[in-house]
């Protein structure tokens, strides 16, 4: 069993660099980050005897820039890791305990909605001294993340979703404190990013959206995601206030996933709001999930082929 536990400790220390790597910069709008934490997954899952082509890919994905040595130059893609790298210096021994604070979240928010990558970082830093949880830092990213994704349904809102769940999923899984510091940090800079390269402008605010009037049910909802994205969130809103267990949702956008994508993003996209569902403080998580209304399917689109296909098959 020593010997099982140096092959333990191997992958930890493996992992914790290469999630650095993947959260190094911002090229790629978050695949970096994306792939680091996916790969760690699949590992994981199918065994690491298959590691060496995974790690292989890995390492080059990570590697691309494009063009010029970032080495040799500072370019905006690389200018938050390298800030960050300093300032995570500066956060109190024992910040990974503390109180979670609303006010410290709504703070965050503000900052992400309006602010620079820098004072983002410096906001999350100024918390954490401050004694707050990290999970109030958390809660403002979640939130911004999807908030952005209500407001301007695209690519480059969904991938701050999708690059938010991965640089969580790094955070939980890191063991070194300065790694997971730089995490979350980069989070934080890379959400300022994401809104100034989709165009991300005014629009919803998350803890103002309101439930839809009168009751809806799970079919009315995603009926509904497929006419009006909006008006689904806000009847998701009142569904799920009502109805206190969010699991019948859960499956119900799973099932739509199954039946109508057709793209890899909407696999990607399901997967991480709905775990990061359960990531978020209870009270904020209702219009969390209301938001993702924004990517999820609606029964109003057409089966996929593949769908089509398998029941042929079946019949």
């Amino acid at each position: 069993s020593r010997g099982l536990g140096d092959v333990y400790k191997r992958q930890q220390e493996l992992f914790d660099v290469l999630s650095w790597y993947g959260a190094r910069d911002f090229r790629d709008i978050g695949h970096k980050a994306i792939y680091v934490s996916n790969s760690w997954r699949t590992l994981q899952t199918i065994g690491w005897q298959h590691s060496e082509p995974v790690l292989r890919s890995l390492a080059y994905a990570l590697l691309m820039h494009g063009g010029d040595n970032p080495a040799e130059n500072d370019f905006e893609a690389d200018r938050p890791g390298r800030r960050n790298a300093e300032l995570l210096k500066s956060i109190r021994p024992g910040w990974q305990q503390g109180e979670v604070n609303p006010a410290a979240t709504s703070d965050l928010l503000s900052v992400l909605r309006h602010g620079s990558w820098e004072d983002a970082s410096n906001k999350v830093v100024g918390w954490l001294n401050q004694g707050v949880d990290p999970q109030s830092m958390w809660d403002a990213l979640f939130q911004h993340a999807a908030e952005m994704l209500l407001r301007k349904p695209g690519i480059i809102s969904l991938h701050a979703c999708t690059s938010t769940n991965a640089l969580h999923y790094a955070f939980q899984h890191a063991f070194n404190d300065e790694t997971r510091r730089f995490l979350l940090l980069q989070n934080a800079s890379f959400l300022p990013l994401f809104r100034q390269r989709g165009g991300v402008g005014k629009g919803v605010v998350l803890e103002e959206l309101e439930p839809g009037e009168g009751p809806a049910d799970l079919d009315e909802i995603f009926a509904e995601i497929s006419r009006d994205k909006l008006s689904a969130a806000q009847k998701s809103l009142a569904y799920l206030q009502r109805a206190k267990d969010p699991r019948p949702f859960l499956d119900a956008a799973q099932r739509m996933i199954y039946l109508k994508g057709t793209d890899s993003h909407d696999y990607k996209f399901s997967s991480a709001v709905l775990e990061d569902y359960h990531h978020l403080s209870p009270g904020l998580r209702d219009r969390f999930l209301a938001a993702s209304t924004a990517w999820l399917e609606g029964s109003g689109k057409a089966d996929s082929k593949l769908v089509a296909r398998t029941r042929a098959a079946l019949g």
